[in-house]
């Protein structure tokens, strides 16, 4: 880890090789499609390459790509949510809402939250409200694609959204 933070090339190559499977692993459970995963693990790995100088506690390696991880995982599910109305503002007629700073930092502190709930779900629970809620799949779709009964799939997905909403207290869901 020294090394790498020192700037020898095969150190740093080592470190990333040694992290891609771990990387990509939370990645596949937190974003919404393989696709994004992917996409999320080589942007973490990107940055960690190019980055890794800057990282003071050789301890906090782990949970810095995590959190590069869940935030490229967050980011591209954006389009995928779609633009939220401020709460409680109403534009008049013609003008567009804009949050404020802090209910914009409020509003990352929640999706943070919301996907670490998501990440620590049982991974039968996870694929269902990833296919369901963020996805947008028709629950009958959902069931096909993951072999299951429709009243098996809602059954887990009574469990997933109960279980995200308790650990993000009152998530709203």
């Amino acid at each position: 880890m020294s090394a790498a933070q020192d700037g020898d090339v095969e150190a740093i190559a080592a470190l990333v090789s040694g992290a891609h499977p771990h990387v990509q692993r939370f990645a596949r459970s937190l974003c919404a499609t393989p696709e994004d995963a992917e996409d999320a693990a080589q942007e973490a790995l990107i940055i960690l390459y190019r980055k890794i100088g800057m990282l003071r506690a050789t301890g906090a390696l782990a949970s810095w790509m995590f959190r590069i991880v869940r935030n490229e995982c967050l980011r591209r599910a954006r389009p995928l949510l779609g633009a939220r109305p401020v709460p409680g503002e109403r534009p008049a007629v013609g003008e567009r809402s804009f949050r404020s700073v802090e209910d914009e930092v409020l509003g990352r502190l929640e999706a943070g939250r919301v996907a670490e709930a998501i990440a620590a779900l049982p991974e039968d629970q996870r694929r269902v409200l990833i296919m369901r809620d963020v996805q947008g799949l028709a629950g009958r779709t959902v069931a096909d694609a993951l072999g299951l009964s429709t009243a098996a799939m809602k059954s887990r997905l009574h469990r997933a959204r109960a279980a995200v909403r308790a650990a993000t207290v009152g998530g709203g869901w």
